[in-house]
Order: C-alpha cells, then structure tokens, then sequence
C-alpha cells in the first residue's frame, strides 16, 4: 500500500472549500435547468433549486457526508480495501454525469452542425441527457465507474482518471466557447464558425487525452496495486 494522507483529521477551511464543489456538481445535475441558464439566465426554478441543494449540502457536510468535507479523510493509503461508502457513490456519479454527459452532447452537436449545418444541441439535451445520465447511474449499479465502484482498492487509480476526465472535459468546452466568442468577433459565419468551434473542441480534447494516459497533468499519476504472486507450480 502507498500512504498518502499523513494528516489525522481534516482541517476546517479545507472541509468548508469542499463544499462549494458538490454544490455545483449537484446544482448543474438536472440538464435541463442548466441549459436554460447557460441559454436564457437563471428563472424562479434556478433559485428554487440552488436553494434545495444549498440547504441539502450544509446539511450533509454539517454530517461529514460528502467527499472532502469528512471530519477526517477516509482513504488514507492506496490500495487498502475498504468498502466505498454509499455518499461517495451517490457523490462521485453525479459528478461524472456532469462531466460526460454535457460533454457528449456538445461533441455530439458540434458533429452534427458540420456534417447537417443545424444547430441540434436543444434537442440533444431535450432527448439524450437523461438517458445518458441514466446510463452512467447504471454502470455505477454494475461496479463500473470510477471512485463509484463498491471498495476504495484502485483509488490510486480510479482518482487519477477522475482527474484525467477532468482535464479533458473542462478546457475543451471553454475553448469551444472561446472559439465561438473569437469566431463571431472576426465576422465568421457558418460553416466557418462551425468548423472552427468543432476544430478547437477536437484538439483540445485529443491533447489533454493523450498527455492524462501518459500522467503528464496534475494529479494524473496513476497507482496501481501490483497483482498478488502467483503459487509456484509443481
């Protein structure tokens, strides 16, 4: 096992910058809201809903429920085997529903603006956002997703994908938001426009990719459990 915590409990102003985190994860969780807010601004449901959260967060980091905001940090060495505890789950789910679910669809919009010149993105979050969040909330039922899965042993690991994820799905729609800001200030059009925002988005995510497998990026050292010695055979 690698130790990598020394410390005995969490201090409060680390525990206290935890919790806005999982406000936002949670905040941006019901696609639809946050595609109405990204596109019109916040409405009565926005604030409504912020609220709940808010409350529902204080609430359970007050409990040390939330990831970060313990009394105490759970994982303390890499590779121990302990049983991964259900708010992790809920917690570490929703925020890869954030970020892979908004990240398909905006790839899968800038896609199909090139190929049919039709901006499809309302519709994507109107049909597919659920069932994508859907699909992730069942592949961390089946042990599949990272930080989710039901022991902490390859969380040398499954925290540096995370991070990874992280890395890639941040910058490459900010920068596909760049392009579109840069695009329309030089007097692009479509197709133009649309070509440079599916370019950025691309390349952008095919670098951050590449340099996450190869644990170049902060906190994307990956450490594995090396497998158990085989019995000698006779």
């Amino acid at each position: 096992m690698k130790k990598v915590v020394e410390r005995e409990r969490n201090k409060t102003y680390y525990r206290i910058l935890h919790l806005p985190i999982w406000i936002w994860v949670f905040f941006i969780l019901p696609g639809n809201l946050t595609y109405d807010l990204y596109l019109h601004g916040p409405d009565r449901r926005h604030g409504i809903w912020l609220a709940v959260v808010i409350a529902v967060c204080i609430w359970r980091g007050l409990a040390g429920r939330l990831p970060g905001v313990e009394p105490r940090p759970y994982i303390r060495y890499y590779g121990e085997d302990l049983p991964n505890l259900p708010y992790r789950v809920v917690c570490y789910t929703a925020a890869w529903i954030d970020l892979l679910v908004p990240f398909s669809l905006n790839l899968i919009g800038l896609v199909l603006v090139v190929v049919t010149g039709e901006w499809l993105i309302a519709d994507l979050y109107k049909y597919l956002y659920y069932p994508l969040a859907l699909a992730v909330v069942i592949a961390a039922f089946l042990n599949r997703v990272p930080r989710a899965r039901r022991t902490t042993l390859n969380e040398g690991a499954e925290k540096a994908w995370f991070y990874v994820a992280i890395w890639v799905v941040v910058p490459a729609q900010v920068a596909a938001w760049g392009a579109w800001r840069l695009g329309s200030r030089l007097d692009l059009v479509s197709p133009e426009l649309n070509y440079l925002r599916f370019a950025v988005f691309a390349l952008v995510t095919i670098v951050f990719t590449i340099l996450g497998i190869r644990g170049k990026l902060p906190r994307s050292a990956r450490f594995y459990m090396p497998e158990p010695a085989s019995p000698p055979s006779f």
